[in-house]
């Protein structure tokens, strides 16, 4: 069996949410949503988690979570800064926040020899999404095949309000073509699942795959983006917030006939937590699989 990593990207600063929701308890006896992912990562045979933080709130982030499965998992922490760039390129002497999610991703490169997950430290993802991703490591067919684990659309919307999602284009075959950011999707009330455009509404079908930033990456990732980046910041460096975005990355890589990258589909419910109102809610669906048998109360015993 392979080793495998987790890699979470926990460095955002919740600004929508009120506070580190990385962190925040959502189960009953003070697990965190990132705490469930972990767990099923482990039972689907990962050997190692690396969480995407920023250093001023390693300690913090350390209180949380050292101990808790230490002796299950390897551990490590590393830092996402702005300044962690190539030398020689210029940047926006202003800019305060580091470069999305994809130099989340290449921060890590020098604690990554493996294959390796990555997934959002803010949502849910399932047991089922894991042991996909493990298969996919255990049958890949080569160095440069990647995997999206993609969701049925309706196993995303929120009955909250509007979500915004990245739908899936795939080829015959099974490949990914690209990925489409649909905005404001929403279930209206002739309960069709659309979004806005400029010609009015479009209609996306229920078991529409979207992507909800579960990838698994070979290590020839860190090789291909690191001049992806160098190219980025050369571009749009001086610029206050643009983003180096993993699926723009991807999406250059398919392009150039560098990478395929394989459409997974799970059919588990997937959940996150945005808002501080979102926060019900999460607790409600994690005791409800709890109730269900899926996890233990107490997760780490």
């Amino acid at each position: 069996m392979k080793k495998k990593t987790l890699l979470v990207l926990a460095a955002g600063m919740g600004s929508r949410y009120g506070g580190l929701k990385q962190m925040d308890a959502f189960g009953p006896n003070g697990e965190t949503i990132i705490d469930y992912s972990i767990y099923d990562a482990i039972e689907a045979g990962f050997n190692k988690v690396i969480f995407i933080i920023r250093e001023h709130f390693r300690s913090e982030f350390k209180e949380v979570f050292d101990g808790k499965f230490s002796d299950k998992v390897a551990l490590e922490y590393v830092a996402q800064e702005l300044d962690d760039i190539p030398e020689g390129i210029a940047v926006h002497p202003e800019r305060e926040k580091p470069w999305g999610t994809m130099h989340a991703v290449l921060v890590a490169q020098n604690q990554i020899k493996e294959p390796f997950c990555v997934i959002n430290g803010d949502d849910y993802y399932g047991k089922e999404a894991f042991k996909i991703a493990a298969q996919f490591f255990e049958s890949a067919p080569d160095e440069d095949t990647y995997a999206v684990i993609s969701y049925l659309l309706e196993n995303t919307l929120s009955e909250h309000g509007t979500v915004n999602r990245g739908v899936c284009n795939v080829d015959q075959n099974g490949n990914l073509i690209d990925i489409k950011e649909c905005v404001k999707i929403g279930v209206h009330s002739n309960g069709k699942v659309a979004y806005p455009e400029e010609n009015g509404m479009t209609e996306l079908s229920p078991d529409t795959l979207v992507s909800m930033n579960l990838f698994a990456f070979q290590p020839s990732i860190f090789e291909y983006t690191n001049q992806l980046f160098a190219e980025f910041l050369k571009e749009r460096g001086q610029e206050l917030k643009s983003e180096f975005y993993i699926p723009s990355a991807l999406d250059t890589l398919i392009k150039k006939g560098t990478i395929s990258v394989k459409i997974l589909k799970s059919e588990s419910i997937w959940f996150g937590v945005t808002y501080k109102e979102d926060k019900p809610v999460v607790v409600e669906k994690l005791n409800n699989l709890i109730e269900q048998g899926v996890y233990p109360a107490n997760l780490w015993g």
